[in-house]
């Protein structure tokens, strides 16, 4: 690689000279995930060419004229060929496919890497389109996002103080697991790695289950009464828990079918626990009623960082 360097300055007759971590960044779904990163990268310096891919021309154009990206490309192949890092920033159902389309246009020293809210189902899908590639292949997911989409809603800070979760295999790269670590890092977030299992068991019961719970209220509410008059009367509690169902419903649809055998397991554990709790209400149990709300409310305050929404991909 021409650029991809992680020593960050030189001496040189008495002068200091940075050296830009990514000479070639291409981003393949330019929204607020994909748009944020580029964002950061160029706000730290560390990346001399963003080029967006999609299949939308004035999405793209829109992006070259925020300064999200620097050129843009409609063929997915073209774009990586000679890239230094390779970003997929779309949603989960279709990065098989882009798998599939860019492989064969990956050098030997190109990384690539993803940002899906699943991992173990999208890691399989490299592992059969990436072929000789797949060890250059770092699968990566920012836990940030907001509840506008779109690159418009893109900003530099997003991923700052966040965590981000790599889920390396055995055949992956050490040299491109640093790679993608020290982009992460340069963008302001922290990194943790795990296995694409543990990420999909803990992301299904903190991140997938509560958008499935979401929009269930909502679809229940809305049926209940089909002119929406019950949203006359909603406060502020309605409004922080049903927030996350103005999410991307293809996105989530998606993420739901990617990761169904680990949801499923988190949606039997939270059957089980609302039948408890209807039988407590309909006993009159008031004691496991206040002994499992106040479980919850010290497990809410003391164990639950900022709030900040998920995978809003786009």
């Amino acid at each position: 690689m021409k650029y991809f360097l992680f020593f960050r300055a030189f001496a040189c007759g008495g002068v200091l000279y940075k050296k830009i971590m990514i000479g070639k960044l291409v981003i393949i779904g330019v929204g607020l995930i994909g748009g944020s990163l580029a964002r950061a990268l160029k706000q730290a310096g560390e990346v001399r060419e963003v080029v967006g891919v999609g299949r939308n021309r004035d999405h793209l154009q829109q992006a070259i004229d925020l300064g999200v990206i620097d050129n843009m490309a409609m063929s997915f192949p073209q774009a990586a060929r000679g890239a230094d890092m390779v970003v997929v920033a779309t949603p989960v159902g279709g990065m098989a496919a882009i798998f599939k389309e860019i492989a064969p246009a990956l050098s030997a020293n190109t990384v690539l890497t993803d940002v899906g809210s699943v991992k173990g189902s999208v890691v399989t899908a490299a592992q059969t389109a990436l072929g000789k590639n797949f060890p250059a292949y770092v699968p990566g997911h920012p836990l940030a996002g907001a509840e506008k989409s779109g690159v418009a809603a893109s900003a530099a800070d997003l991923f700052r103080g966040r965590r981000v979760i790599l889920t390396p295999v055995n055949e992956t790269r050490t040299t491109a697991v640093e790679q993608v670590r020290a982009m992460w890092l340069a963008a302001g977030a922290e990194v943790k790695l795990m296995s694409a299992a543990e990420h999909d068991e803990i992301l299904a019961a903190t991140s997938h289950l509560p958008h499935v719970l979401a929009y269930t209220l909502m679809d229940m509410l809305i049926r209940l009464r089909d002119d929406g008059s019950l949203f006359a009367f909603t406060a502020g509690g309605f409004r922080d828990f049903s927030r996350i169902a103005s999410s991307d419903p293809v996105i989530w649809r998606d993420i739901c079918l990617a990761n169904r055998a680990a949801l499923m397991t988190a949606l039997t554990h939270y059957k089980n626990n609302l039948d408890a709790l209807m039988k407590a209400i309909e006993m009159g149990d008031g004691e496991t009623l206040l002994a499992t709300f106040t479980r919850a409310k010290r497990a809410r305050d003391t164990s639950v960082g900022p709030d900040t929404d998920d995978a809003e991909i786009d």
